[in-house]
């Protein structure tokens, strides 16, 4: 099944905590601290996988996150590092974040990998802490929390040239011509379901690669039919091959057909539409000549020439592939995606943020910067519970309790800590 489309949540491992340890060996009775960092957690990597040609395995798994990294330990030993995940996607995977849509990187070119969310750092152990007045800290940081974030997977084709036309003009007749591919071909609306590649080799020696997208109806731009989700598929193309039913076999006027996939193109994207276009006027073998002849008078008329083909027999095709490989020479390479994403940075919280509530006599305090502070206390020890204390005053917390109305004695909770109030 081809899938072109995916939503994922993305999760970089969370550092590991700083030890408290002290140094404790025989005839060593005032060792110091010797509490080791924590690891580094794990990063979540993308890497492009020109094997891949669907997001087929994003269809059933939706979240990904990275190992964390471990806690520090006594004897100043540094917790080991969360492994990095790496994810492998297509080869033109482009990577928006979810919310904005803004490009966060495009898995082609010059990209293999790329790192999608940056691990935590892990937090210092208690040796750091340690002064000529503070020989015995008995407090150590937190690792910092992974990167995380919501993002869409889009898959872009990477072809050279894109074949374009109405349904059952003759495109998966045209690419098994011309090619080695072998799309299902039927004469029925829609054949085509999903984009097929094919390498065409011109008489020159030059060989570029070919997608065959699914047929584009009127309305394509706005949502109708197949072509909505398929026209990202030639945004990278650099030259475009238009195939046209010359011989009105559907029914249709060639010249209406023209008029109306070119239509669909400028609504879609106006650079797509500016895009080099080649009109090959297929199945001409059962065509009137006076049709053709008319045919090719209206296409001059828009300033295009066009190509008498018949993919079914062969007629035509070899000069249309030659003349398309010397164009493409003249071409610039295949669009690369330019990254507008700026992360915002990490949100650690504010004083400010804090939500406090009293209930049943009991003031409660949560939110993520005090969440934080109070997993870099350890309140067994004196000094670490003043410092608490001294960031509580002075981040205002206190103040606006006052404010709010606490009185002496009221009880505050914080999480899994419970005290009595004192101005």
């Amino acid at each position: 099944m081809f899938v072109d489309k995916a939503q994922i949540s993305v999760k970089a491992g969370d550092g590991g905590n700083g030890a408290v340890s002290f140094r404790r060996e025989k005839y060593v009775p005032a060792g110091g601290p010797d509490g080791g960092d924590g690891g580094r957690g794990g990063n979540v990597v993308l890497t492009a996988d020109p094997g891949m040609s669907t997001l087929m395995d994003f269809r059933y798994k939706r979240k990904y996150a990275a190992e964390s990294g471990a806690d520090g330990s006594g004897r100043n030993r540094t917790g080991k590092d969360g492994s990095n995940l790496v994810i492998s996607v297509p080869a033109g995977t482009v990577v928006r974040e979810r919310e904005s849509g803004a490009i966060i990187c495009d898995m082609s070119g010059d990209c293999s990998d790329f790192r999608l969310a940056r691990g935590g750092n892990g937090g210092w152990g208690n040796r750091h802490f340690a002064t000529p007045t503070r020989q015995a800290p008995r407090f150590a940081k937190s690792g910092m929390p992974g990167e995380e974030l919501e993002v869409v997977l889009e898959l872009k084709l990477l072809a050279d040239v894109g074949i374009i036309g109405l349904p059952n003009a003759g495109k998966s007749t045209l690419l098994s011509a011309v090619s080695k591919a072998r799309p299902k071909i039927a004469s029925y609306r829609f054949t085509t379901l999903y984009p097929n590649l094919g390498v065409v080799s011109a008489r020159s020696g030059a060989a570029f690669v070919v997608a065959d997208i699914p047929g584009i109806i009127e309305g394509a731009s706005g949502g109708a039919g197949l072509g909505h989700d398929f026209l990202r598929h030639i945004d990278r193309c650099r030259l475009l091959i238009h195939v046209v039913d010359a011989s009105g076999s559907e029914g249709r006027s060639p010249a209406a057909d023209l008029e109306t996939v070119n239509g669909e193109l400028k609504l879609y994207s106006e650079k797509l539409a500016g895009r080099p276009q080649v009109i090959a006027a297929n199945k001409c073998d059962i065509a009137d000549r006076a049709a053709i002849d008319n045919f090719r008078k209206s296409a001059a008329s828009l300033g295009r020439d066009i190509f008498e083909i018949s993919a079914a027999t062969g007629a035509g095709t070899q000069e249309l592939i030659n003349s398309v490989a010397r164009m493409l020479t003249d071409l610039p390479p295949t669009e690369i995606y330019i990254p507008d994403y700026t992360a915002p940075p990490p949100d650690i919280g504010s004083p400010d943020e804090l939500d406090i509530t009293a209930r049943d006599g009991v003031w409660l305090i949560e939110g993520k910067w005090m969440e934080r502070l109070v997993r870099n206390v350890n309140f067994s020890d004196s000094e670490s519970r003043m410092f608490f204390e001294r960031a509580l005053r002075g981040a205002g917390v206190y103040a606006r309790l006052e404010k709010m109305g606490i009185r002496d004695g009221d009880a505050v909770s914080i999480y899994d800590l419970e005290f009595e109030y004192a101005k």
